[in-house]
């Protein structure tokens, strides 16, 4: 199904709405997750945290989300964290002109493409105002980074445009307290803010929004150590000039098309999350970037691309940063960031996977969401699902109700549960499928007899009858993550 139908269905049951939209001057781009989104993105994050962040036995950091001008000044992102924007010479309407060339032409302008090269490509294609068909202005490049006063003094400091600025200025301490030998990967999730000219598409491109990091910091000289057993026979969803094709690891390192071991390893345990939570392996692709689209920092990127609304969509940008930003601190602050190891003293490399948790939910909502004859269907994987299960007394009769509710106070500290007695049976399992609910407990008269109940798989709406004593060894069972 398409974008639309989903944004539609978050809206009218709560996954996510606009900020403040009681106020029509409220700026586009902040969005607020409701009862059901935030239930939701609590356990993708949950899921992160199990299957990223514990199966390698990473390093769990929480950063401040203001940090001081230097720490941008060495990161390079008041020089270059910039947008190219151009103003219409009729109704001043700003506009993200990348974007906008893309959108009317089809035509895909480089990351680094000069602004003198841009204002050529309008000049050549007729581009013009989308508003009011005007012409548009000069070309010039706008610093996405929200600036603000700190103290009574006003000192300059930035809300940080991306969360892994946090872990870099903290490496020297972590490396002291961990007590741990390279590589070691340190993982953070948390808000990160751009002023985005043109924010878009719901949760796709937002001014605030929620980055789940991993920083691993190597040693370049060694970056195959013990990883090449791990992951050579696997196999990784990678864009080649033929189009998108499954390679094993062995292949993709050996051919040089990945660059290390540690980049492989690195980049299937991404595909093996998305895998885990649902994504099928066709609507996920990774994707080297050419030199005109990786950042000035990298010396390698890669994209975890997946299909939203019929189009690839970056979910987590993979990035080797060599030793630029741990050079870069080292330089603007005056500490020394290199360590030494086994005799040798160096300034570790960095592999970063940096990874869009709102991009990710959409993504997981649109692949989801199904139209079954007469009922909408959220087949989400049942870790996902806002509540895990809803209890229900078949009919509105006290001696169903009273069992019903015990179910329910029974389950709830342990499940995301709801309770619901209103409404025909169908009318209530609709309304769960509707929003992801993958069981559905109904308590009947046989229930009164044996202390069994009937549970109602989303999916199929095949129902078996449970001893309500093992309810909850069951729905753990279903909920298990691989």
């Amino acid at each position: 199904m398409g974008l639309d139908e989903v944004v539609k269905l978050g809206l009218e049951r709560g996954f996510f709405f606009p900020s403040a939209e009681i106020y029509p001057n409220t700026p586009a781009g902040f969005w607020d997750y409701g009862h059901l989104g935030a239930l939701m993105k609590q356990k993708f994050i949950s899921a992160w945290h199990r299957l990223i962040v514990r199966k390698d036995e990473m390093i769990l950091v929480d950063g401040s989300q203001i940090l001081p001008r230097g720490v941008f000044a060495a990161s390079g992102h008041l020089d270059t964290f910039v947008d190219p924007v151009s103003k219409c010479l009729v109704c001043g309407a700003v506009h993200r002109i990348d974007r906008l060339i893309e959108e009317k032409t089809g035509l895909k302008v480089p990351e680094r493409t000069s602004p003198e090269q841009i204002d050529s490509i309008i000049e050549q294609t007729g581009v013009r105002c989308p508003l009011c068909g005007g012409g548009l202005g000069k070309v010039s490049l706008f610093n996405m980074m929200f600036k603000v006063a700190v103290g009574a003094a006003g000192e300059e400091a930035y809300l940080r445009p991306e969360t892994c600025q946090n872990i870099f200025v903290d490496f020297q301490r972590l490396y002291k307290i961990s007590r741990r030998k390279l590589p070691i990967a340190v993982a953070q999730v948390g808000r990160s803010f751009r002023n985005e000219v043109s924010p878009r598409q719901s949760l796709l491109r937002l001014r605030e929004f929620t980055q789940a990091e991993v920083e691993v910091f190597y040693n370049p000289k060694k970056v195959d150590g013990g990883l090449a057993e791990r992951v050579k026979h696997k196999s990784l969803n990678l864009t080649v000039e033929s189009g998108v094709k499954s390679v094993k690891c062995s292949e993709a390192v050996e051919s040089g098309h990945v660059s290390s071991w540690l980049v492989a390893y690195y980049l299937s345990l991404l595909q093996e999350f998305y895998l885990s939570l649902g994504l099928p392996l066709e609507h996920i692709r990774f994707r080297r970037l050419g030199p005109d689209e990786k950042a000035f920092y990298a010396a390698e990127a890669w994209d975890l691309e997946a299909l939203i609304d019929n189009d690839w969509v970056e979910l987590v940008a993979c990035n080797n940063r060599t030793d630029y930003d741990l050079s870069g601190h080292s330089r603007v602050s005056g500490a020394d960031l290199r360590i030494v190891e086994d005799g040798e003293s160096l300034v570790p490399h960095v592999f970063e996977l940096s990874m869009g948790v709102d991009r990710s939910l959409l993504a997981l909502l649109e692949n989801a969401y199904k139209v079954e004859g007469d009922r909408t269907v959220l087949k989400l994987h049942p870790y996902l699902a806002p509540y895990t299960a809803a209890v229900f007394p078949l009919m509105d009769k006290p001696e169903l109700s009273t069992y019903a509710r015990k179910v329910y106070e029974d389950l709830k500290l342990d499940f995301d549960v709801f309770y619901d007695e209103s409404g025909s049976i169908g009318r209530r399992y609709r309304r769960q499928d509707e929003i992801g609910t993958p069981f559905c407990i109904t308590v009947d008269y046989q229930t009164l007899e044996d202390n069994t109940v009937t549970v109602r798989d989303r999916d199929t709406m095949k129902q078996e009858r449970v001893n309500a004593s093992n309810l909850k060894n069951h729905l753990n069972e279903k909920l298990y993550l691989k």
